[in-house]
């Protein structure tokens, strides 16, 4: 390849990352979330990947599911927006895929499936985020009514809106809401993403679903969360020019840096096509030759500009780490307003996904 614009994916990490998080609740099973291409780190190479850690492996929707398929993939996966049309409960139990069921109007599709060609599902029960999920209130009556749908696979899961906060009681509301029906009902549940996991020992559960921690993502607010985690995914170019600049001069569009002294400034080939943060302020860090560099002007489709007036010896061809070992992702989300789930999963189909073992 010419461009040297490349996602490093660091299989070592994924494996470190999500064997550390399992490790937190030994007494509960784990899965990998692979949604949104594994949050842009390739579904099917993290798959096989974590294919003999993780049992099964969750995804939103079923088109994500079938391309695990198709690579090979045989573990259960759990659709965690269940089916979107009728057709996709007997897809799911084609390719072997669990639904969580999330509304009535699911349990009725289901039901309307031959009964040897039914998938098995997951019951979710909206326990205070209110975005998807059976109220508290009519959870009981839908397992009651729709028993015969129900499998020794069946769990009743829910989803938290504040996990990463340690000091938001939001979480410990939901638990306790979701814990009385769930000993009502008397089914095995799946409460904690990796932040729960981290942060919350009573969501250990049944199954827990681990999604950003496994990729090196921000887990907690809290200086110590008790496990190392690391950053799954390098984002790296190369420097394509460098030129000097007057005191005075602007750089890239809208002119919106300008230099208050003589100026290096280098171009790197990486852009918002690429899924870099149009939003990114200057002085957004990356790393050339062992030392910080900064944003200098705005982001364009193709290329950055950076002032490395203070680095010795740049030349066109340095490789520029944009964020990954040495810049953290979430300092880059920071730059942009935004959280490192967005950045990771916004690395666009142009930039090739280069898997590294150690």
């Amino acid at each position: 390849m010419s461009r040297q614009t490349q996602a490093i994916i660091h299989a070592d990490a994924l494996l470190h990352n999500f064997k550390s998080l399992a490790a937190i609740a030994p007494s509960s099973q784990s899965m990998a979330v692979v949604k949104a291409d594994a949050y842009g780190h390739g579904a099917v190479n993290v798959a096989r990947i974590l294919q003999h850690v993780s049992s099964q492996f969750a995804v939103a929707i079923i088109e994500e599911a079938i391309a695990l398929r198709d690579a090979g993939i045989s573990a259960p996966v759990v659709v965690l927006e269940g089916a979107h049309q009728a057709k996709e409960c007997q897809m799911a139990f084609q390719h072997n895929c669990i639904l969580v069921m999330h509304c009535e109007e699911q349990l009725q599709w289901l039901n309307n499936c031959p009964e040897n060609q039914r998938p098995h599902i997951w019951l979710k029960v909206d326990s205070g985020m209110h975005r998807l999920g059976f109220a508290i209130s009519d959870i009981e009556d839908m397992t009651k009514k729709y028993r015969h749908l129900l499998s020794e696979q069946t769990v009743i899961a829910t989803h938290f809106a504040c996990a990463d906060d340690v000091d938001n009681g939001f979480t410990a509301s939901q638990l306790s809401a979701f814990k009385r029906v769930a000993d009502a009902i008397g089914l095995p549940t799946s409460v904690a993403n990796s932040p729960a996991t981290v942060n919350w020992p009573a969501s250990r559960n049944a199954w827990n679903r681990l999604g950003v921690g496994v990729y090196g993502g921000a887990v907690s607010t809290a200086n110590n969360v008790g496990v190392e985690i690391y950053p799954a995914m390098t984002l790296r170019s190369s420097i394509l020019a460098v030129r000097t600049i007057a005191a005075g001069e602007g750089v890239g569009y809208g002119q919106t840096w300008v230099a208050s002294k003589p100026s290096k400034i280098a171009t790197v080939g990486i852009g918002y096509a690429d899924g870099y943060p149009r939003h990114c302020k200057n002085k957004t860090p990356v790393m050339v030759r062992g030392k910080r560099a900064f944003l200098a002007g705005r982001v364009s489709m193709d290329m950055i500009t950076i002032d490395v007036t203070h680095i010795d010896n740049v030349s066109v061809g340095d490789e520029v780490e944009l964020w990954g070992q040495n810049v953290p992702i979430q300092e880059v989300a920071a730059c942009a307003d935004t959280i490192d789930y967005e950045l990771m999963t916004r690395v666009s189909q142009r930039v090739p996904r280069i898997v590294k073992y150690l």
